[in-house]
């Protein structure tokens, strides 16, 4: 017998663009140099155990930290398509656990994903789902409050890069 359920509910997301007047490769390099890629030594001290010490690196650790990139600009040549498109996941591993450990499935949207983006007009943009919209849906203050803070610090940075 499937003692499984399956539930499906809508949610309301607030998408966010912050355009560029810059070249995307300077767009690029200022925000991986604004947001730097994390340090992947983290995750090892915790798979040993070592969560205080992995707590205290990450607390000298910038608020923001890139987790990885993925280029989906790559993919449109196989449509025969030239363009830059680079999707990054960007959060921080503390604010994910001020989360997730009052809703655990925060761990979704936990980091969170961001497209640096030029269009075939040559226009640049960041785009990103607002945290507080997406953390919303829970319906809880502890997340709504970590998730507004991720909001004003993405955008803040996101602004910085593309200026």
């Amino acid at each position: 017998m499937n003692n499984r359920a399956t539930s499906v509910r809508s949610i309301s997301v607030e998408h966010v663009t912050i355009g560029s007047n810059r070249p995307f490769d300077k767009v690029r390099a200022k925000l991986e140099t604004l947001v730097p890629r994390i340090d992947d030594g983290i995750f090892t001290l915790l798979q040993y155990g070592e969560s205080e010490r992995a707590r205290r690196e990450l607390e000298t650790c910038p608020p923001l930290s890139i987790f990885g990139q993925r280029n989906h600009g790559a993919l449109l040549s196989i449509a025969g398509l030239e363009r830059q498109a680079l999707q990054y996941d960007i959060g921080n591993p503390l604010t994910a656990s001020k989360m997730t450990r009052h809703q655990l499935s925060a761990g979704l949207y936990a980091p969170i994903r961001v497209l640096l983006r030029e269009d075939g007009d040559g226009m640049v943009a960041f785009e990103y789902d607002r945290p507080a919209s997406v953390f919303g849906q829970f319906g809880d203050g502890e997340v709504d409050a970590v998730a507004q803070q991720l909001d004003r610090d993405l955008q803040a940075v996101l602004e910085a890069a593309a200026t």
